[in-house]
C-alpha cells in the first residue's frame, strides 16, 4: 500500500496550489481519502475528504469555498485544489485512506476523520504574506 503526496510548495497569500495523493495497493473505490494538515507543535486536523464509494465530500469550515477535493478513479489519485491561500493554511499536508464503512467524521473540538488505515508521508505548504 502506498499513498504519495505531491504539489506542496512556497506560495504567496492569494495564490493557488493543487495537491495530489497518488495511491496504490488497495481497492480505491472502496475507500475514503482524507487530507489532513499539521503545524509543528499542534494537533493534526482534518481538511477535506472524499468518499470514493459514493462521491460525498467533506470540508473543514476554514477551507470551505476555497478548497475543492476531487478523485480520479482511473489514475487512483485524489486532488486537493487550494485557492486563495492564506498564511494560516501553512502546514504539512498528509493524505490518508479509510475503508468507507469504518470512517467517522467529527467537527468538534476540531475537524478530524477517524478510521484511517493508511497514511502518506506528507507534503509541506507554506503561504507567505
Amino acid at each position: 500500500v502506498q499513498l504519495v503526496e505531491s504539489g506542496g510548495g512556497l506560495v504567496q497569500a492569494g495564490d493557488s496550489l493543487r495537491l495530489a495523493c497518488a495511491t496504490s495497493g488497495f481497492p480505491f473505490g472502496d475507500f475514503a481519502i482524507g487530507w489532513f494538515r499539521q503545524v509543528p507543535g499542534k494537533e493534526r486536523k482534518g481538511v477535506s475528504l472524499i468518499n470514493n464509494n459514493d462521491g460525498t465530500t467533506n470540508y473543514a469550515d476554514s477551507v470551505k469555498g476555497r478548497f475543492t477535493i476531487s478523485s480520479d478513479s482511473a489514475k487512483k489519485v485524489v486532488y486537493l485544489q487550494m485557492n486563495n491561500l492564506k498564511p494560516e493554511d501553512t502546514a504539512e499536508y498528509t493524505c490518508a485512506a479509510a475503508r468507507a464503512g469504518t470512517l467517522t467524521i467529527v467537527s468538534r473540538p476540531y475537524p478530524y476523520y477517524y478510521g484511517m488505515d493508511y497514511w502518506g508521508r506528507g507534503t509541506p505548504v507554506t503561504v507567505s504574506t
